[in-house]
């Protein structure tokens, strides 16, 4: 059965089929979450696998192996930045997760650790950037429901696990934080 969880942990502790990097355009190793995922998965093999590739747009995803990493496949999604809300940045985070979750299907992958994308750097509202992410991971569950899939969010931070989770109750239905299916 489906579901979707939140934790408190680093997206690379994560043993689950996929991770997602919250990656650029240009899928060159960045900062915060993009780093730590280059840096864990072995930064030489990452970078000749995303130069291969060579561009993922805004609100899209691509695949690369994990390398180093306990997550078979990386899965690098490029969200919005920030600006104001009405450049289509809610559009595109969606997509960002859509395409994402899709890119795990088509793979064959039942569990996927997702970063809260686009609320780091690129300044998305971290209340926003869940609302989207949820309700991406809930529609993928429904329209898809006879595939399952583990969704995992991985967070560092406690105020942000907190959001998450009261987001979680609101738009899947969920009474508890994690461990729960999604209806």
């Amino acid at each position: 059965m489906s579901s979707i969880e939140i934790r408190k942990t680093g997206i690379t502790k994560l043993d689950t089929d996929a991770v997602v990097n919250a990656a650029n355009t240009g899928l060159w190793e960045g900062g915060g979450v993009c780093g730590y995922i280059f840096r864990d998965a072995g930064s030489k093999e990452m970078t000749e696998a995303c130069q291969k590739i060579g561009h993922c747009d805004e609100g899209s995803a691509v695949i690369t192996p994990g390398f180093r990493l306990p997550a078979k496949y990386v899965i690098h999604a490029v969200g919005p930045r920030w600006s104001g809300g009405e450049h289509d940045e809610p559009k595109l985070l969606y997509s960002a997760y859509a395409k994402s979750l899709l890119l795990a299907k088509e793979n064959d992958l039942h569990s996927i650790g997702f970063p809260l994308i686009s609320a780091g750097i690129f300044g998305y509202p971290v209340d926003k950037a869940w609302q989207t992410a949820i309700r991406a991971c809930n529609d993928f569950i429904q329209d898809n429901l006879g595939y399952d899939i583990k969704i995992v969010f991985a967070v560092l931070d406690g105020r942000i696990l907190a959001t998450g989770e009261e987001t979680l109750k609101e738009i899947a239905g969920l009474k508890d934080r994690s461990r729960n299916e999604a209806r």
